[in-house]
């Protein structure tokens, strides 16, 4: 028995060395590549050296710990490596380690697929946190005993209990601050889904479409491998099976769908980009009909330009966005593989630039570099959509059995949200410290799940003189997602924090005490900056903003390339890591300004560092170009608007204006900015080339695009008129409906479509109101609320029963015209009677918005998704009008 005992021992140390030793990464050959490209970044963080890198030293590490961290090391953005630790990563490692051992179905994922799309923790831009421990936690048991395939559905039905869909800025909250909020954008939808499949071990990535074509604006989802293939999930809007969801008919319609994947990728997807770091995956064959896009760059001597870059535009949102960017070959030539749509083709080298149309039924575009910098001219285009195809039905039962759990996921969420805090707890808190009652409420209330955290901190300052104008000046997503600790390291008294002389007084709050510089995740940097600068050496500072530039120059590399998810590094990620792209070493400057108490901002339409001194705003010059593009003079710029415009353009959602640098035009920023709400009005902008863009979008998606290129001169003050390009569409009656219909109103009360018309119109919508379509209809009326008020025609939502949710508020949608009638349709009634008039099955592809004439005839019809749905209407109204 001795020796049984000791033959036992000696195997388990065999087995146990032999696990120590066995190799993450598999493949000799990638592992000599991880190694070589580890070095590199090891080099290249060594202002972190002990941060990031000591945990590798530890003794006890496996094999498979130091490669799998090595791997993440190696191709890591630069905002990881400057803002996270050695031990942060390696717990990453163990919890990827940890979920492999644990679910069954890991055992099937092929090494490079868990690799790249389970292992790796980052899914996009957002701030990183211990979601993927604590998902595992609450996931594992509801889990571990379903097929892959019913785990990712489950995932995704966890995932609607805790988090839905409401429109958000851009900045992308960690998955735990989502979880607090309980809501977020598709972005952070996508990236919470897929971070919680990751956290069971099912490979995910998230997927966008960067821009539509038949509609403004984009949307991002997630793709699962299960059982050896890629599926589509809608995210945190989960269907009774894979590869289904409301997006599923308008991605027909995209001209791109991509993915970026971390690491060196060996994967057989199409790579539109391909860097030492990351790949871009082209995914857009699996949803729509794809075409080889081939461009031909020459110059203008018609010869081949190697190194140009040509960039794939699409029209969204009144400006030409770039889908994806190539550069040419030796023969001149680059191409993608994209839709059926037009693309306008840019291409550039330097300052010499050329652009045209490409087509579906081109071979092969030809662009030559011959556009003259500061020619003025204007031309009109049309830019067309691809056809989409038809998507097909799921399964009346399965539908109906989905709605069920998503009314139970909805009931979930929702009584997490009775959570938050009430008005009643914020008078408590206000009458006990002797506050504003109205604003303490106000900042707890947009606090949401974060209220305890902004409670804390009132609690906390509650005797500072700028702590209401303080809160004022952050983004409502900084209210829920930011420690009281942090917030509490920026307000500090003023008395400590010298304001330079000179400042005016509406400048301090804003532009030195605030932390809100741009979109990074607020962090506590102010404290920090003052600790590494002496007193004296600040008072230096303060007097001279300009030693800020120059130490950041001397201290700080540009690298543009590496952080290649765009997240913002923080101000002491930058100082300490020592490189950083472009926006976040001007953040760090704005940072360092402030924490010296010198106003400074990103400049709102340019973002241009700048700070204020001898009583105006002069820009942060670090890089200086053969053109001068800093202090340039100014020149004034009047925009009026075209009196035959149908409707107001609004910036942004009609036109915008845009500024020329390195061979492109540069959209100035200037969307919800109150400087262009009302016409005429007038920007002071630098001396340069300029293009305005206006874009009139028709019935079927298509958009007429005008364009004029002008100049700014010093001297020369220059007023421009917005006029919208004219869609030739006729008005035709698509058939009729009984305008003597009746349907219930919310009340009880039924009443008849033509009495909601008041004998001028009536748009009816018909919602699902617990997916995304529906509530961006509802999120667009209230921009066109004033004209529709006007006009004076009825409005009627209404929601088929089977869709009804308890979930659902209707008062959470505020600024909607006042003539909107809501109602239940009963066993879809009026749904059945559109879709019969119109021909057309509906298929669950809501909202369905059709615009009837006083006497019932259909002038106007559009199912799915669509931006801007309030704004068409009024076009059909106008259109209507002019016919009568």
């Amino acid at each position: 028995m001795k020796y049984f005992h000791l033959f036992l021992s000696l195997v388990i140390l065999l087995a146990s060395c032999d696990s120590r030793n066995t190799h993450f990464l598999k493949d000799e050959q990638y592992r000599n590549q991880v190694n070589t490209q580890f070095e590199k970044r090891k080099s290249q963080a060594s202002g972190r050296q002990q941060a990031l890198f000591s945990v590798l030293d530890r003794p006890h590490l496996s094999t498979e710990q130091r490669e799998a961290l090595q791997f993440l090391y190696a191709y890591m953005p630069l905002s990881d490596l400057a803002d996270y630790d050695g031990d942060f990563f390696l717990h990453l490692v163990d919890e990827a380690l940890r979920i492999r051992d644990y679910f069954p179905w890991c055992k099937t994922i092929p090494d490079d697929i868990f690799r790249h799309f389970v292992l790796v923790y980052r899914i996009n831009n957002e701030n990183l946190d211990d979601a993927r421990s604590v998902f595992f936690d609450e996931l594992k048991e509801r889990v571990k005993n379903l097929s892959m395939q019913d785990a990712a559905l489950e995932v995704n039905q966890w995932c609607r209990e805790k988090v839905s869909y409401s429109g958000t800025d851009p900045r992308t909250s960690a998955p735990l601050a989502l979880v607090r909020t309980a809501w977020g954008r598709c972005g952070e939808e996508s990236t919470f889904t897929t971070t919680a499949l990751r956290a069971v071990g099912i490979p995910a990535r998230q997927c966008y479409t960067p821009r539509w074509v038949h509609s403004d604006d984009n949307h991002a989802w997630v793709e699962v491998w299960v059982d050896g293939q890629w599926h589509f999930m809608g995210a945190c809007e989960p269907e009774a099976v894979l590869d289904a969801g409301w997006f599923a008919a308008p991605a027909t319609l995209a001209m791109m769908v991509h993915t970026n994947v971390f690491g060196a990728y060996t994967g057989a997807e199409e790579k539109n980009l391909e860097t030492p770091l990351y790949s871009k995956i082209n995914l857009l064959a699996n949803y729509a009909a794809t075409r080889k896009v081939l461009v031909q760059v020459v110059d203008g001597n018609d010869q081949p330009v190697e190194g140009a870059t040509v960039q794939f535009k699409v029209y969204n949102y009144a400006e030409l966005y770039p889908i994806s960017a190539n550069t040419t070959d030796k023969n001149g030539q680059t191409s993608i593989m994209s839709g059926g749509g037009d693309l306008m083709i840019w291409a550039n080298k330097q300052n010499a630039y050329g652009y045209r149309k490409s087509t579906k039924d081109e071979t092969i575009t030809v662009v030559k570099l011959d556009r003259k910098k500061d020619a003025e001219y204007d031309e009109t285009y049309l830019m067309n959509i691809p056809q989409g195809r038809p998507i097909p039905k799921l399964p009346a039962e399965l539908a109906k059995n989905n709605a069920r759990r998503l009314a139970h996921g909805d009931s979930i969420r929702n009584a997490y949200i009775q959570t938050f805090a009430t008005e009643n707890a914020a008078k408590e808190i206000a009458a006990q410290y002797k506050l504003n009652s109205v604003e303490v409420w106000k900042y707890l209330k947009l606090a949401q799940g974060n209220w305890q955290e902004i409670k804390e901190f009132i609690i906390l300052k509650k005797d500072h003189p700028d702590l209401f104008p303080f809160l004022a000046t952050l983004s409502e997503k900084d209210l829920r997602d930011t420690p009281a600790a942090f917030l509490a390291d920026h307000l500090q008294d003023r008395q400590n924090l010298k304001i330079k002389a000179g400042t005016p007084e509406n400048m301090v709050v804003p532009y030195i005490l605030s932390p809100r510089i741009e979109l990074e995740i607020i962090q506590p940097w102010r404290s920090f900056a003052q600790s590494i600068v002496s007193a004296s050496d600040q008072d230096e500072v303060r007097a001279h903003p300009e030693y800020i530039i120059d130490a950041i120059k001397k201290k700080v590399k540009l690298d543009n390339d590496e952080n290649y998810y765009h997240c913002r590094l923080t101000p002491r990620g930058v100082y300490e890591l020592g490189t950083a792209d472009f926006r976040s070493r001007d953040i760090c400057f704005v940072a360092a300004c402030r924490s010296f108490g010198i106003p400074a901002r990103l400049e709102p339409a340019t973002y241009k560092p700048q700070y204020f001194e001898n009583g105006q705003w002069t820009d942060a010059v670090f890089e200086q170009k053969e053109v001068q593009t800093t202090n340039l003079p100014k020149v004034k710029l009047t925009v009026q608007n075209d009196p035959s415009n149908l409707i107001k353009p609004s910036y942004t959602s009609h036109y915008t204006l845009a500024y020329f640098a390195d061979g492109d035009f540069h959209t100035l920023d200037y969307e919800g900015s109150p400087a262009v709400a009302t016409f005429p009005y007038s920007l002071n902008l630098d001396e340069g080339y300029y293009r305005l863009l206006a874009g009139s979008r028709g019935h079927d998606g298509s958009v007429t695009v005008y364009t004029k290129y002008f100049k700014l001169e010093n001297g020369k003050p220059l007023t421009l008129s917005v006029k919208m390009p004219e869609v030739l569409e006729k008005l035709t009656e698509k058939g009729t409906i009984d305008m003597n219909t009746t349907v219930q109103q919310a009340n009880g009360d039924k009443i008849s479509l033509k009495q909601l018309s008041n004998g001028k119109g009536l748009m009816i919508c018909i919602l699902d109101p617990g997916k995304e379509p529906s509530k961006h209809i509802l999120q667009d009326l209230p921009a066109a609320k004033q004209t529709l008020e006007e006009w004076g025609g009825g409005i009627l939502l209404t929601t088929p029963d089977d869709k009804l949710s308890a979930a659902f508020d209707a008062s959470a949608f505020k600024g909607l015209p006042k003539q909107i009638v809501w109602s239940t349709d009963d066993k879809r009634a009026l749904l059945n009677t559109a879709c019969n008039v119109l021909n057309t099955p509906i298929e669950d592809n809501f909202p369905l918005t059709i615009y009837l004439s006083d006497m019932g005839g259909i002038l106007y019809s559009f199912f799915g998704y669509k931006i801007g749905m309030g704004e068409e209407i009024v076009k059909i109204i106008q259109k209507e009008r002019t016919c009568q």
